[in-house]
This record gives structure tokens, sequence and C-alpha cells, in this order.
């Protein structure tokens, strides 16, 4: 990754630049047997899409506070990267009630409803698939993103140095998560093609670096598995081999 990048959303343009078609997540749900393969480019595209959603159709700005009600999940990464393209700080798990927008995923609906902002549901469904009846007073997030734009702008520049992240009572700029990415990788020993596996829950900043940051900060790839109690050993040995897997976070 380039030495200059001091947000996230540098260290994807970085990727970008550099390999677009290498994976960069791979997502499990060991629960209904999904998986789904993000290459750079296709990653990007999906933050380009929801950033523009972001800034156009719900009007975000930069210092604005996006409470994230996700899981660890593909399409949540997406979220965390299209918030640092806009400027917008992710409250990951934050209460919705001092929150500026919230995300919600189909288990914390009720919760969310406790913003007075926008709000956007996901179902987590395979594939990014709808809910079969959008829930009330949420806009769906798979009906409102395939029609954006696939290249995005900020209206106004990001501030590296303003609040980009909050999680289990701690709170980054954006130059400094990523300067704790590079020492969770160095920390990890991931370099460019390291490929991480993780089980980590989206709850802590260890979670987040794991299933995230860090591998994007040494130009590697996450291998991102949710509901991993699963699966015996037996299925995991076969998970590292078949998925190339350098290094582990369960």
């Amino acid at each position: 990754m380039n030495a200059t990048d001091r947000t996230p959303a540098d260290l994807l343009r970085s990727a970008l630049a550099t390999d677009p078609a290498r994976p960069l997540v791979t997502f499990y749900d060991d629960a209904t047997g999904e998986r789904v393969e993000l290459s750079v480019a296709t990653f990007a595209n999906w933050v380009a899409k929801t950033a523009n959603l972001l800034q156009g159709d719900l009007a975000a700005e930069p210092g604005d506070r996006l409470a994230l009600l996700l899981p660890a999940h593909w399409q949540s990464a997406v979220w965390l990267l299209a918030c640092s393209s806009v400027g917008v700080l992710v409250d990951v798990q934050g209460d919705p009630a001092g929150a500026d927008l919230v995300v919600s995923g189909p288990d914390t609906l009720e919760a969310a409803r406790g913003c007075s902002g926008e709000r956007v549901a996901l179902a987590l469904r395979p594939l990014g698939g709808r809910f079969p009846e959008a829930p009330a007073g949420f806009a769906d997030y798979a009906v409102e993103v395939p029609g954006q734009g696939d290249r995005f702008a900020p209206f106004a520049p990001v501030d590296p140095d303003a609040p980009a992240l909050a999680v289990g009572g701690v709170e980054l700029t954006a130059s400094h998560l990523v300067a704790r990415a590079r020492e969770d990788a160095a920390g990890l020993g991931l370099s460019a093609g390291s490929r991480l596996l993780t089980g980590r829950a989206y709850d802590s900043w260890e979670g987040l670096s794991a299933g995230l940051f860090a591998p994007l900060a040494a130009g590697g790839s996450v291998v991102l598995c949710r509901h991993l109690d699963r699966l015996d050993e037996d299925a995991l040995a076969k998970r590292l081999e078949s998925e190339r897997v350098t290094s582990t976070v369960v």
C-alpha cells in the first residue's frame, strides 16, 4: 500500500490501482452455506455505489454519525469503506438514538427505529438479496443501491484527522485507524498477498481490524467467516487449504 494513504478509502484506492483483479473479501456464512468472493474491483464498485447512496439519497455529510448495526458480513465491510469515502463517522453497534443515520440488519430493526434520521435496512440474504417486503420506515439497501453510480467523488474533501470510527468505547480518526491497521498487519505477519481467515465478530477493534482493515493495509485479503463455530476441525482444515489461507485469527 502507498505510504501516503491516510484513510481507509485511500487504502482501497491504492489496492485498486495495484491489482484490481485479486480477491479482497471472501465471505462465508456457515449457518446458510453462503460463500461470496469479491475482487478489489468488485468490492470498490459496491463501495462507490454505497457512498453515492449515502452522500446523495441520504444526504450524509462529513462529520455525520452513522450507527452500523450489522454483523461481520461482506456488506458490513462495504459500508465501513463507503462511510470513509464520504467522511461519515461509523459507530459500530452504536446507539441509533444518538446517530444521524442508521444501517440495520434484519435482527436489529426495532433498535434501529430509535434513530430519528435516515434508516437503511439490509436483509443480509445470499447474493445481496432484498427483503420480500421492505420494513416500514426503512429504505431497502438491495433496492436502492443497484442504480447508484459506479464512480464516487465526495462533495467535500475527507479530513484524515476527523473522527472516523467508534467501536467498543474506542474512537479513532481516519489516519489513526490506518496507522493501527498497519501495526496490526505487521503484528499478524501480513504482507502483500497474505490471506487471513477470521471468525471474529464486527463488535470490537480487533474484529474489524482482522476482518477488514489489517489485510487491506497490508495488501492482502480476508476470508471472513460468520458462524465459524459450526465447522468441525476437518471442515476448517479443508477451508484453510482450499482458500490458501496464510494466517488465522479465530
